[in-house]
């Protein structure tokens, strides 16, 4: 009889010393932690700048992710952005150099950037967490709560894209048409929970949201997408 899958982070249980309001950012963090070391496992490097169809590549996502947390967290203490963020912004233009070792450390910097996450989520007092928070050089307000759930929601979003795209350039690698209806639930315990994989709705065509100096300085230069993709 096979073991049964794992359940999800958010099901495991609270993260030690993180406020309870904080633990949803934690186990977002932790979650997408798992997924993509999982979805990455052997991912061949030298597909990491395929773009299928004009999408981002797996490897703009990979270093997006580690970036924008960083971001995020500097704005979250109120610090401005150093000058090795500011290179590590402008270096997430891809295409990505590749080295047989690429995934590895992109793999290794994103989680050092959860670990760090998690290390200021158990220092952060609740009670501060309706303080204002400005984002990007000119100061959008936000809250620090506003500026630690975007944290998560930008990365489980991302994660999202890149599983999809990583699966996608496998399955183009291994001589495989694609098959939508594999692009649903993506790990064990989800389709446990939600059941079998449906097949993904064409996109529907929308004009991009207005961007600001601050969105690009947070969630760094923007991929090109495919007409209609938001």
């Amino acid at each position: 009889m096979p073991a049964p899958a794992p359940l999800e982070t958010w099901l495991r249980g609270p993260v030690p010393g993180v406020p309870p309001l904080l633990q949803p950012v934690a186990h977002a963090l932790l979650q997408a932690r798992d997924e993509l070391g999982a979805a990455l496992h052997d991912f061949p490097p030298a597909r990491l700048n395929e773009r299928p169809a004009g999408v981002a590549s797996v490897g703009f996502h990979l270093q997006h992710l580690a970036g924008v947390l960083d971001r995020l967290l500097t704005y979250a203490r109120q610090e401005s952005l150093t000058e090795a963020q500011f290179a590590a912004f402008h270096a997430e233009v891809p295409p990505l150099a590749v080295a047989d070792d690429t995934v590895e450390k992109l793999l290794k910097e994103f989680s050092n950037q959860v670990d760090s996450a998690l290390l200021q989520l158990q220092n952060t007092n609740e009670a501060r967490l309706t303080e204002v928070r400005g984002v990007g050089r000119a100061q959008v307000p936000s809250t620090l709560i506003g500026v630690l759930v975007h944290a998560a929601e930008h990365t489980t979003r991302h994660l999202g894209q890149l599983l999809v795209t990583a699966q996608w350039v496998r399955d183009a690698g291994a001589g495989l048409a694609p098959a939508p209806a594999a692009y649903g639930a993506t790990s064990p315990a989800g389709r446990a929970r939600t059941g079998p994989a449906t097949a993904l709705p064409p996109p529907v065509p929308a004009p991009p949201p207005a961007g600001s100096r601050a969105r690009a300085e947070t969630r760094g230069p923007v991929a090109p997408r495919r007409p209609g993709q938001r």
